[in-house]
């Protein structure tokens, strides 16, 4: 970043296009592509497989408390304002987020999926603020290994829980209440 310019806030990306998908991340705006079909499409299953037993479900038999949400911005400093693929707060930590923008209560578990584009930020540079703001469990999924990588957050570091792809049936914190078809996040090969 110039030293000479201001770092950016969530104010840069108020005065955005509606249609401009952006983070700022350590004071710069980030623009981000519009995601492809594929990805889009494993954001719904994690949406349905997770979101519905955890959220959706919520008083109708599901393990319910949290609220899973997608594509949402989530404020984790003045200068930190990201958007990760799919968020989860549990809802003792945070009431009701229907009118928020940013949330501004540190996630409790946070998605990204991968693309060319981004995996390099994702992996290092989100996944450092992540363990920074002390965000408790990351997940990464990989829609061309069909991979689904899944961290802890221990002594102010990611570890990592395991590494599941299809054929595998999983209890995956934070939601090992239920078991995950890794495969069925996945589009039909």
């Amino acid at each position: 970043m110039d030293p000479a310019r201001k770092p950016a806030t969530y104010d840069d990306l108020r005065r955005l296009p509606e249609d401009v998908r952006a983070e700022v991340v350590a004071g710069e705006v980030r623009v981000m592509p519009s995601p492809l079909p594929r990805h889009s499409r494993i954001a719904r299953a994690i949406g349905r497989f997770v979101g519905g037993p955890f959220d959706d479900d919520d008083g109708f038999d599901g393990p319910g408390g949290w609220w899973i949400l997608p594509d949402v911005d989530a404020e984790l400093g003045p200068h930190d304002v990201v958007r990760p693929d799919v968020s989860g707060w549990r809802r003792d930590r945070l009431a009701e987020p229907w009118e928020e923008r940013p949330i501004a209560i540190v996630p409790d578990w946070v998605c990204e999926i991968l693309s060319p584009s981004n995996a390099k930020h994702d992996r290092l540079t989100k996944a450092d603020l992540y363990a920074r703001v002390d965000v408790p469990h990351y997940w990464t999924v990989d829609p061309v290994e069909r991979l689904l990588e899944a961290f802890a957050l221990r002594d102010g570091g990611w570890f990592r829980l395991g590494a599941f792809s299809d054929g595998d049936v999983v209890r995956v914190a934070p939601f090992e209440a239920i078991e995950l078809d890794v495969g069925r996040l996945f589009p039909p090969s």
